[in-house]
């Protein structure tokens, strides 16, 4: 039987309680994108933000548009030169937790790790395995399941069964150290570099938007041609705002 989680509610708060207990920084938080476009919208972000994560609908279209970008790939083998940690993801309805794990590994975020954390050990690890050593690692690590099930239930509605069958996906955009930004998804056969991005960009510079937009309207399009992005949810890692 495939291992399950209860799938995580895109909620900044609970993204970013499940991130704290991983040992990610106080400084970092998670905050609601509501556009790519509205510079007053945008304001409201703290910048430079680290991460993009997704929530989308999976649609047929997309199933099919994955399997044949990927068919011809070979499997992605890490190592430590790579400069950005990816994990196939092998947990049913754990998307959410891969998402946090992509945004808070790599790029400019790991340097808010928490020494002797959670995170900061998944970091030493991570970087020595092999893509199903990874698998294996994060398959077999009790603190991971045991902060992911601390917050799968205090999203804002009624969490389902780990076991049942969720149609929403969370996917990864993160801009590593190296000023490359990448699309990170465990469901895909790798990394995904989408873009060389200038020192001072970040996720949501208009360098870096425009590949997440094209992501985004492919999809609404597969859904419907009239479709909005009523059905995505959107939030990036950045400082924490103090009230």
């Amino acid at each position: 039987m495939v291992k399950a989680f209860v799938p995580l509610e895109s909620n900044p708060e609970v993204l970013t309680r499940l991130a704290a207990s991983l040992g990610l920084s106080a400084d970092l938080s998670f905050h609601d994108v509501y556009s790519l476009d509205d510079p007053d919208l945008l304001s409201f972000i703290p910048r430079p933000a680290f991460a993009l994560m997704l929530v989308f609908p999976i649609s047929d279209s997309y199933e099919q548009y994955r399997r044949e970008e990927d068919k011809d790939k070979p499997v992605f083998e890490a190592s430590p030169e790579d400069g950005v940690i990816w994990l196939k993801q092998t947990i049913g309805n754990a998307c959410g937790t891969y998402a946090v794990l992509h945004s808070t590994l790599n790029g400019p975020a790991e340097d808010y790790i928490q020494p002797n954390s959670i995170l900061s050990q998944f970091k030493a690890d991570l970087a020595l395995l092999s893509t199903i050593e990874r698998v294996e690692y994060i398959e077999n690590s009790k603190s991971l399941e045991a902060a992911h099930s601390a917050v799968a239930s205090e999203g804002d509605t009624a969490a389902p069964d780990a076991n049942e069958e969720v149609n929403l996906h969370f996917v990864a955009f993160v801009k590593s150290k190296s000023n490359v930004l990448y699309e990170l998804d465990g469901r895909r056969a790798g990394p995904i570099k989408l873009a060389k991005l200038g020192p001072d960009d970040d996720v949501l510079s208009p360098s870096a938007v425009p590949f997440v937009k094209r992501f985004m309207d492919r999809e609404a399009e597969a859904v419907s041609p009239s479709a909005s992005y009523l059905s995505f949810s959107l939030v990036a890692l950045a400082q924490a705002i103090d009230f």
